[in-house]
């Protein structure tokens, strides 16, 4: 691989006012807030205790039944949507 031909002679000149700064940033690595995590988990569950309920007394509790197929759209949106809130965990 050929060498660059860059050397200490070629280097543009900087003035002390033209100068980058190299001082860190600090990044904010607070993570996620108690309440974010609690509503995540919350959905998860929530979504697998309806299709759980929905197939075990789905004809027995009269609002579920009421539903019908509907059931596993509720609770298959709600674990997406704690599925969709794991990407901003941290």
């Amino acid at each position: 691989m050929p060498k660059a031909k860059i050397s200490k002679d070629n280097l543009p000149v900087q003035s002390a006012s033209t100068a980058t700064s190299r001082t860190p940033v600090k990044i904010n690595t607070g993570g996620t807030p108690v309440w974010y995590k609690v509503i995540m988990f919350g959905l998860l569950v929530l979504g697998l205790v309806w299709l759980i309920a929905f197939y075990v007394a789905g004809d027995q509790v009269p609002f579920l039944a009421q539903l019908g197929p509907w059931n596993y759209l509720i609770g298959f949106s709600a674990i997406i949507a704690g599925l969709l809130m794991t990407m901003g965990w941290r």
